[in-house]
């Protein structure tokens, strides 16, 4: 079971996942409460992570006003996937120095808008 928590104001939180066997884990990712683009600009939000980006796939995803969630994509090491309708718009750089994972936009438009979330994979 999953632990997710949103502040009013902030994105969501994952707070934490209870296994089968009852056992817990916990894992931070922080990423900015807001960044702002102009159309034509490129997108640029960075993920940092509590956890190696070499050993989990770290995932990006969005939610426009009023819509549902949108898998963009998923990096774990030099494997990538991407949603195909995404998949000339965006890329995911890891940097496992910091434990960082950025997602770059292209030529951002005004139906780019979302909340942008990055998310663990927990497989």
């Amino acid at each position: 079971m999953h632990w997710i928590r949103q502040p009013a104001g902030k994105a969501l939180q994952w707070m934490g996942l209870i296994y089968y066997d009852g056992s817990v884990k916990c894992e931070q990712l922080i990423q900015p409460a807001s960044v702002t683009v102009q159309p034509g600009q490129r997108l640029t939000i960075t993920c940092q992570v509590s956890y190696s980006v070499s050993s989990a796939y770290t995932a990006w995803i969005r939610q426009p006003a009023g819509k549902g969630l949108e898998w963009i994509g998923m990096r774990l090491s030099s494997t990538t996937y991407y949603k195909d309708s995404l998949k000339n718009k965006f890329s995911i750089d890891l940097d496992s120095s910091s434990n960082t994972v950025t997602l770059n936009g292209q030529s951002v438009q005004p139906g780019d808008s979302a909340v942008y979330y990055c998310a663990r994979d927990t497989l």
